[in-house]
């Protein structure tokens, strides 16, 4: 407990509020049987990156997104660790009603490091909660899976949380946004966006065969809106308003953590990121270990930028290219889809698939190998 005291008192800095779309799957609903954790991450932070932070002092090694500028690595924002497990947050906006100060708030991503450095199951996670000085300083949808297939969010504010156990829900599918069930009725935000997301999925949970690249290449992609009850992926309008679709301008990475099976070797739970503007961006494997962070994704750049989220973030600089008045409000679907077929989502996702492909037949290979040992 001391520990966890000094350890909060060290690494907390005042990080910008998350908004985020998000979901827990579990492999009843999955085409390969392994759970999913997928985040849609939408932070005023533009520029993120992906690190590997090797295991220390007894805890364990992880793989976490952050954002540039926090040079320490002080919040996590969405990872996985050694042991197979992940987490990651959505902000929520209906839970807290106390008189926390503003300074004592936003340690979400310090909460998340934590976890990744010193739990095993959805159970470790509900302890830490439970061992952290009060109050936290969060208000935030936490969303967490383990190498034994279980999984959970805990809706948690500065002095208590409400777990919603996926083993008891039974769609097999838990979804949040930026609001929370056991907050207050009407409150927060995301309530569209959340529906949007339950419509794209409909048909694969029927169907049973969810994927990660459903997420990034088509939740992450796609421009329909559950009030007006239209898709604008068609290419048919050029300029529409960015408001309440789920790729939003201050959408920076699109991340699926696949679990494993039962009785897996941990080290196969794997990280899908679409990282920067999500309909822009190429997909890349991620794995924990020596190499398993490609360079182009880590703080290689200038300013500890990710080359890979800058070369994304030119090409959103198209898609948003009215400056003028509210402009930056604005998403030319021209530079996404088009008639042509030249748009960003219509070339990278054909080219996405194929590095999906490839990447699971290197998992394959690995798994072969763990199993021959």
């Amino acid at each position: 407990m001391k520990r966890i005291i000094i350890v909060m008192s060290l690494l907390c800095s005042v990080m910008l509020g998350e908004a985020c779309t998000s979901a827990i799957v579990s492999g009843s609903l999955t085409a390969n049987g392994r759970p999913l954790l997928w985040k849609n991450r939408d932070t005023n932070d533009q520029n993120n990156r992906v690190e590997r932070v090797k295991a220390h002092d007894g805890l364990y090694e992880f793989v976490g997104l952050f954002d540039a500028r926090d040079l320490r690595d002080t919040a996590a924002w969405m990872g996985f660790n050694e042991k197979g497990f992940a987490i990651m947050n959505t902000a929520s906006y209906n839970l807290n009603n106390d008189n926390v100060p503003e300074k004592d708030m936003d340690k979400e991503g310090v909460v998340m490091r934590m976890a990744l450095e010193r739990c095993v199951t959805v159970d470790d996670f509900e302890k830490l909660l439970n061992d952290l000085p009060k109050p936290m300083g969060v208000e935030a949808n936490f969303g967490v899976i383990d190498a034994q297939g279980n999984g959970a969010y805990f809706e948690t504010g500065n002095y208590k949380y409400v777990k919603y156990d996926l083993k008891d829900e039974p769609s097999g599918i838990i979804t949040r946004t930026n609001y929370s069930y056991s907050g207050v009725k009407d409150k927060g935000y995301g309530y569209v966006r959340e529906k949007n997301e339950q419509y794209l999925l409909k048909k694969h949970i029927a169907a049973k065969d969810i994927t990660p690249s459903v997420f990034t290449e088509e939740i992450s992609r796609t421009f329909y809106h559950s009030v007006l009850g239209k898709n604008y992926n068609n290419g048919s309008q050029r300029y529409v308003v960015d408001q309440d679709f789920i790729p939003r301008r201050i959408s920076t990475a699109s991340t699926v953590i696949e679990g494993v099976l039962p009785g897996e070797d941990a080290s196969l739970t794997t990280m899908w990121i679409a990282l920067g503007y999500p309909p822009c961006a190429d997909i890349h494997m991620v794995n924990t270990g020596e190499g398993g962070v490609p360079a182009e994704l880590s703080g290689t750049g200038q300013d500890n930028h990710s080359p890979q989220c800058d070369k994304v973030q030119k090409r959103k600089s198209e898609v948003f290219s009215l400056k003028r008045d509210n402009g930056k409000q604005y998403v030319d679907l021209s530079k996404l889809y088009n008639k042509k077929g030249t748009g960003y989502c219509q070339t990278l996702v054909k080219e996405n698939m194929r590095k999906y492909a490839e990447g699971y037949k290197m998992l394959e290979e690995k798994r072969k190998k763990l199993q021959q040992k």
